[in-house]
């Protein structure tokens, strides 16, 4: 799990699975998007929004992400995933974006303003991390969860802001962890990140 500040976007983006699960099934889907959740409620972000991704936002039986991330918005919808508003498929840019969402005519409380973008596999994943560190300079701060306790797992060439990030958000995941209850409010660890 990546917790990334870039400059071009308004709020924290997490971005999942990018290190560990190289081709997640819907079971694994569903462990790693409750732990982004998770992650997001400690961060202090209040019903996180969920967007899952794949090439395309219409349902395809060819394309298994596409079907994947229609069968977690179901799950959401039925309270088999708690806390956040999860929705999918989306593309990259209706995700991100609430102009290209309009312009495909996607209505969602997810289009265009997801705080959680759960990528199809670890390449789509990788690959995203690490355009949105160095394309689009955001200062990243890596986790593995669902373990007792949070891992830090940055990349070798991380620099030591990046490893700062990744204790301050491991932190407060263990604090959220033991009590419930987020500690710091979302513009405090954006200070964090800069």
């Amino acid at each position: 799990m990546f917790v990334m500040d870039a400059p071009s976007l308004n709020q924290l983006v997490l971005v999942t699975d990018a290190v560990i699960n190289v081709a997640p099934t819907l079971e694994e889907k569903v462990d790693i998007v409750q732990n982004a959740i998770d992650l997001a409620l400690a961060l202090g972000i209040v019903r996180p929004k969920v967007g899952v991704l794949s090439a395309v936002e219409t349902v395809n039986p060819k394309i298994q992400s596409t079907v994947d991330a229609a069968a977690l918005s179901k799950m959401s919808e039925r309270g088999q995933i708690r806390g956040g508003i999860v929705d999918g498929p989306l593309a990259m840019d209706n995700a991100v974006s609430l102009s290209a969402a309009k312009t495909k005519g996607l209505t969602s409380l997810v289009a265009g303003r997801a705080d959680i973008l759960v990528a199809p596999n670890l390449e789509a994943g990788n690959i995203l991390a690490k355009d949105l560190t160095y394309v689009a300079q955001a200062q990243g701060a890596g986790l593995v969860l669902g373990a007792k306790v949070p891992v830090l797992l940055t990349s070798r060439a991380d620099d030591e802001r990046s490893r700062l990030f990744s204790c301050a958000v491991a932190v407060l995941y263990a604090h959220w962890l033991s009590t419930g209850e987020s500690a710091v409010a979302p513009e405090a660890l954006k200070e964090v990140a800069e």
